[in-house]
């Protein structure tokens, strides 16, 4: 394994910390400043919280100078910035084929990936508090420390703020957004793998070599990470007696981080592939909310280390796990499966989505005799469980709706401003005025070529007319204009005396 990919010669030198974060945060006062100049008002926001937060910082730090020397450069931060250009590039490619404006979706990006990396870390924090001291811990996220449901969650309050602030519909922005959180799942948790953290249960002994040679974790040396004695995974099996200081590795366990790097890439393809038979907007976002959430939970099922958090209540392991594996069913059947339009392939994977749920509680079901063991949910299970049936709801609404309405659900409405650039300058009550005069405009027009286009078809009609034959005047039916009331009746005895009248003949 490889935590620290390199590392940079910087000379050893004191960084004077307080003034480094001042500057720091007078750069994102400037950039405050100017997304106020653009009439940015969520950008102004966030620029200036992130130069408080700084300002914080280098109050908190002051009088520190650390030590500058050869820098590393941790595997995972790599990680983690990779994810965040190939998000970049990806959403916004996909943004702009959606007809999306391509400028605000950069700036809901930043905003985006700022409040899902703070909403990663405070889940984190809250789920593990006995393991920070300071401030300064707790903000060192260099060496792993990241809950993807916190940056899931983070990410969808940043960006709904962001875009309910510039009148943009949320769900549009979420089928584009998605597939990024996807390629995320599958860059990062390789940083993940490379630093020994999220790791799975022991493998037993007729595991396959390689699995178990890809599922060993390191003992560092002890100069490589400091107050490290190895990898996470080593670590706790220290702490449990499963290996001592003079062994060189940790015991065989599940490489789950690579199959959560597997599920990021197969949900990426699924999405991808969806979006060539979207529905309605917000479809792919539910598609992922799902996928993700029970892919997750089982995944969690193969965890074993003790920094995931838990939730109540405390059930027996054969009734609580294949309990929320059939809500997952349950939501498949009456939700998900709408979007395979084949009736006989639909019914089979409604029928096949209850097999696991069965085989699972026949599986950890206890003997008879047996006492059966009681556990609870890790955090993530929780979450993926709320979220996963609540998009399989969401999505039957939404799916039904759109077999009604298909354009409308696939319609984006835009602010007027985005829609007409030219008008983006007006005050609205000039726009307003100048769309009222058009109308004054077209009504005369409109009027005028109507009587003319009567009087066109009229003329031919009474030159065929037979002179011979006597005809009582009709009454005159007063041309409406649309503008105009339209009459709603006509009376009994006005029916009756036209139904009498012969038929006009024509030659």
């Amino acid at each position: 394994m490889h935590p620290i990919l390199f590392r940079i010669p910087l000379p050893p030198i004191a960084l004077p910390l307080f003034w480094v974060l001042l500057a720091a945060a007078g750069i994102a006062a400037i950039v405050a400043v100017w997304q106020l100049v653009t009439k940015s008002r969520v950008g102004a926001l966030v620029a200036g919280g992130i130069g408080a937060a700084l300002v914080g910082a280098a109050f908190y730090f002051k009088g520190e100078a650390p030590q500058l020397g050869p820098l590393p450069i941790y595997s995972y931060g790599v990680m983690l910035g990779l994810s965040l250009v190939v998000g970049w590039y990806l959403t916004l490619g996909l943004a702009e084929r959606d007809g999306l404006p391509k400028e605000l979706m950069a700036n809901n990006y930043v905003v985006t990936a700022i409040a899902a990396v703070i909403g990663s870390r405070i889940l984190y924090i809250v789920t593990n508090l006995n393991e920070f001291d300071s401030l300064r811990a707790m903000l060192d996220v260099r060496k792993g420390g990241l809950v993807a449901y916190g940056g899931f969650l983070g990410g969808f309050v940043g960006s709904l703020l962001y875009l309910r602030a510039n009148r943009i519909p949320l769900l549009p922005w979420a089928d584009v957004a998605v597939p990024s959180l996807a390629s995320g799942l599958m860059i990062t948790r390789v940083g993940c793998y490379l630093f020994g953290c999220d790791f799975g249960k022991p493998l037993s002994q007729t595991a396959p070599a390689w699995l178990q040679k890809l599922g060993t974790f390191p003992h560092w040396p002890d100069d490589l990470i400091q107050n490290s004695v190895g990898s996470p995974a080593f670590k706790q099996h220290l702490d449990k007696g499963l290996v001592t200081l003079q062994d060189t590795a940790s015991k065989p366990v599940h490489p789950t981080q690579i199959y959560e790097s597997l599920v990021g890439a197969g949900l990426l393809a699924v999405l991808l592939v969806s979006r060539r038979h979207q529905k309605f907007r917000g479809q792919i976002f539910l598609i992922f909310t799902f996928g993700y959430g029970v892919c997750r939970f089982l995944l969690e099922m193969l965890r074993a280390d003790d920094e995931r958090g838990w939730m109540p209540p405390s059930l027996p392991e054969h009734w609580l796990l294949p309990g929320a594996l059939a809500l997952f069913s349950l939501g498949y059947a009456f939700g998900i499966s709408k979007m395979v339009e084949n009736v006989t392939v639909r019914r089979v994977t409604q029928v096949l989505a209850f097999v696991p749920p069965v085989v699972l509680f026949f599986a950890l079901k206890p003997e008879s005799f047996g006492v059966a063991p009681t556990i609870q949910l890790s955090t993530s299970q929780a979450v993926a469980l709320g979220t996963g049936v609540g998009a399989a709801i969401a999505f039957a609404v939404y799916y039904q709706a759109a077999l009604a309405h298909p354009e409308a659900a696939m319609a984006i409405p835009l602010p007027p401003e985005l829609t007409n650039p030219e008008d983006a300058d007006k005050p609205a009550s000039n726009v307003a005025d100048e769309d009222e005069d058009d109308d004054a405009d077209e009504a005369p027009k409109a009027r005028a070529k109507r009587a003319a286009d009567e009087d066109e078809d009229e003329a031919p009609k009474k030159s065929k007319k037979k002179p011979a034959v006597a005809k009582k005047a009709a009454p005159k039916t007063p041309v409406v204009d649309e503008a105009d009331e339209v009459p709603t009746s006509i009376s009994k005895k006005d029916d009756d005396k036209r139904s009498s009248e012969p038929p006009a003949a024509e030659g």
